[in-house]
């Protein structure tokens, strides 16, 4: 006979669920359109792989940045939805989305203005920091369509609506491989602009949808409304800094380390370097999987602790972890099964090949240790404890990664040694997190969101 405490995980399983697999199928777009730029432009040669790879790289590191802001605006919102306060939830989406289109422009001038020189820090060939200072000028000049579009959907997903959000990435990221694809190759009275071309086409295919995005909020087709004001809350502004500054630093820490960790490689040559940006496109497909439960369960856990529901909330969390283990490690063996075939599909240099299935075995180890990081750092954050997963984060990249990466540079070690402290990074994090989840310290952080 079922009593209620048994049906709480079903139903528990089923709103993650529910969350979850249309973040999922967001981020396998959003990382779909990485994995299609590299691959056509790895018809242009190694040197353009590796450009799109550094382009990618001065990319993320912006969209890192918006991160922060949009962890606080779904911490924030979820606790209001769930407590039944729609206008605080509007009001939080607004001043959000205007901080976020702030922090993009400004944050876009160095790009814009020296991209010759950002793209030199890499310490690669002269062909290949020509080609990557293209592709991150073009980028620059789009930021803040892209910090619209994320905060857009991430207010969105935050209310529960996961399929709006879903669509709109759908037909933005049709338009981006499209264009690009025209653009790189040309066609027609179209010329051939090469890796510059993937950037301003793939840019502008994504900015057409934000705008047709903004649009129909802006009529009131969705369920969160906009708040249609020039006033700023200077309060909910510094809340939102408040909560959002240890994530912002986060990402920016785990962005810069990632862009040392790309000048550590780069040391071993075009090569190495190439193998690593293909491994991290074609590895990225089952990270997202994990970042997808890590959104549901910030999502979840907010609303749940807004609701004053504790218990419901630690359950969402350790449901997520347990169905994004169980997605990870199937994805972890598929990968490691068909690293070969996946590195061959992505170009045909016999030591890019070698190098990248090496890379491939050791991330795929290192999947399960990463859904810890997503889920329970999800949980974390969307309690509005942004300050342990800093950490956790801070000890990870930098005493798991970095420095030992440095260490093996200096010892003169092969480039197989640098791929393996990545496993280590991630052990570390798993550890960290997993122990602040198990105090339940996290359930008691006070947001005042809903007041």
């Amino acid at each position: 006979m079922s009593t209620p405490t048994s049906e709480k995980p079903v139903s528990t399983s089923r709103h993650v669920w529910r969350l979850a697999w249309p973040t999922i199928i967001s981020n396998l777009l959003f990382t779909t359109v990485g994995f299609m730029q590299i691959k056509i432009v790895a018809q242009l040669g190694t040197s353009s792989v590796a450009a799109v790879t550094t382009g990618q790289r001065i990319f993320f590191l912006v969209q890192a940045l918006l991160m922060g802001v949009s962890v606080a605006a779904t911490a924030l919102i979820a606790r209001s939805w769930g407590a039944g306060d729609y206008r605080k939830a509007e009001t939080v989406s607004w001043t959000s989305l205007t901080m976020s289109m702030v922090l993009a422009a400004v944050v876009s001038i160095p790009v814009i203005l020296a991209p010759r020189a950002i793209a030199g820090i890499f310490g690669l060939d002269e062909e290949t920091t020509n080609l990557a200072a293209s592709y991150i000028f073009w980028m620059a000049l789009f930021n803040v369509f892209s910090a619209i579009n994320m905060m857009l959907g991430t207010a969105l997903r935050a209310t529960g609506d996961v399929i709006t959000p879903l669509w709109y990435l759908l037909f933005s990221s049709l338009l981006n491989v499209l264009f690009s694809y025209l653009l790189a190759f040309g066609i027609g009275p179209i010329p051939q602009f090469g890796v510059a071309g993937v950037a301003l086409g793939g840019s502008t295919g994504a900015a057409l949808i934000t705008i047709l995005f903004v649009m129909v909020w802006w009529r009131g087709h969705f369920n969160l409304q906009p708040a249609k004001t020039l006033s700023v809350d200077w309060d909910l502004c510094r809340q939102i800094f408040s909560i959002g500054g240890p994530a912002v630093l986060e990402q920016g820490i785990v962005q810069v380390a990632f862009l040392a960790f790309f000048t550590i490689v780069a040391h071993y040559g075009t090569d190495a370097y190439a193998a690593y940006g293909i491994g991290i496109t074609l590895v990225a497909f089952p990270i997202v999987i994990g970042f997808g439960f890590g959104i549901a369960t910030a999502t979840l856990v907010g609303q749940q602790l807004g609701a004053g529901k504790v218990e419901l909330a630690v359950m969402a969390a350790s449901r997520s972890l347990r169905m994004a283990l169980a997605a990870m490690i199937s994805l972890s063996i598929a990968l490691a099964w068909f690293a070969e075939d996946l590195a061959r599909f992505m170009i045909d240099d016999p030591e890019v090949i070698h190098l990248t299935v090496i890379f491939m075995y050791i991330i795929a180890v290192a999947q399960p240790f990463m859904a810890f990081e997503f889920t329970l750092g999800g949980a974390l954050r969307g309690a509005g404890d942004t300050r342990f997963p800093l950490m956790a984060t801070f000890c990870g990249i930098i005493l798991g990664r970095l420095i030992p990466a440095l260490i093996f540079l200096w010892m003169g070690l092969s480039v197989y040694w640098i791929f393996s402290v990545m496993l280590l990074d991630y052990i570390i994090k798993a550890v960290i997190l997993l122990r602040r989840f198990r105090s339940r310290k996290w359930c008691h952080i006070q947001l005042n969101a809903a007041d």
